[in-house]
């Protein structure tokens, strides 16, 4: 393969934020799957299972996740007693399997920081905007609008071995939906809730719900014109003493 269209290849896949409602095909699925399981694995063992959600099933799993976010979110605006009553009714409280409500490390803080105004700013969503975040904060939960829904679950038996492995798949996987003319969305905020998922899915007792990733046609809409500012390699190489 020429390493030229290689590069441009990868350098043009984003997240896509907005979907069409057009299906996906089963074949298409597929065969993105296949392209996914050809990425290395430690010592080709595959630690990882992905349920894919589709129609009712996915649509079943988006209604009760945006059901609790919007319990979770009235409790987070809300007063102090509003906070110790969702506590304890604890009816919208994560019950993800990693902990995925957890501040970034100071020194990477910055580039999260400037993904989140620099995306806001595109879609013309103020700072002190907090409905209009809050609105786009929750599109998360119907995984944009896209048809397909892929939860990605690692064996807990490999914990740091599982993760990286299932990273690689999902890398594949985005460019192979990306060289067919689909769009993806990597989402951490699909594996706050676990339990919707599970109760849909026969998930294994020894995997744990990673993240999930939409999938789908992407649209025209403005969030899609989006392009996040790609570090130089001189950030993340180590140099020698």
């Amino acid at each position: 393969m020429d390493s030229a269209i290689f590069s441009a290849l990868l350098a043009s896949r984003r997240s896509t934020r907005d979907f069409l409602p057009k299906a996906v095909p089963q074949d298409v699925i597929d065969a993105i799957l296949t392209d996914a399981m050809t990425a290395p694995s430690w010592s080709n063992t595959r630690p990882y299972m992905v349920a894919v959600a589709t129609g009712d099933v996915r649509d079943r799993i988006s209604t009760e996740l945006q059901r609790r976010w919007a319990i979770a979110g009235r409790a987070l605006r809300g007063s102090w007693w509003d906070k110790v009553m969702f506590f304890l009714k604890r009816d919208g409280l994560p019950t993800s399997d990693y902990q995925v409500w957890r501040p970034y490390p100071k020194d990477v803080q910055p580039r999260s920081q400037k993904i989140g105004r620099d995306l806001y700013t595109h879609i013309g969503v103020a700072r002190g905007d907090k409905v209009g975040r809050d609105e786009q904060w929750a599109r998360n939960f119907d995984m944009f609008g896209a048809p397909v829904a892929l939860f990605v679950f690692t064996h807990k038996g490999l914990p740091t071995y599982s993760v990286s492995d299932a990273g690689l798949f999902m890398q594949n996987l985005m460019l192979s939906a990306h060289a067919r003319g689909l769009g993806t969305c990597a989402q951490g905020a699909l594996a706050v809730w676990s339990d919707p998922v599970r109760k849909e899915f026969n998930v294994p007792k020894q995997y744990k719900l990673l993240c999930g990733i939409a999938m789908g046609y992407p649209s025209k809409d403005n969030v899609n014109s989006f392009r996040a500012e790609r570090l130089p390699i001189a950030d993340i190489t180590i140099k020698n003493r």
